[in-house]
């Protein structure tokens, strides 16, 4: 799999995720819900989240290292 293919699948479950998190905040916005839903809905929101962010961490990573390995003189 060609880093540009592996970079996209990447990103889309960034955006997944992201917006996957945007929904449960939605379900805990009811007033209907009760406390042992919410619980479970903020715990899979956390998830969520924590794995966005591992993502784009990744993604951080592999952008400076593909940065100095540019500037780097040859």
């Amino acid at each position: 799999m060609s880093e540009e293919i592996k970079e996209e699948i990447e990103n889309l479950s960034f955006e997944k995720k992201i917006e996957k998190a945007k929904e449960l905040l939605e379900k805990l916005s009811n007033p209907q819900i009760t406390l042992s839903d919410s619980l479970e809905v903020y715990k899979n929101g956390v998830k969520e989240l924590e794995e966005a962010q591992k993502l784009l961490d990744e993604a951080k990573l592999i952008f400076t290292t593909k940065e100095k390995d540019s500037n780097e003189p040859f």
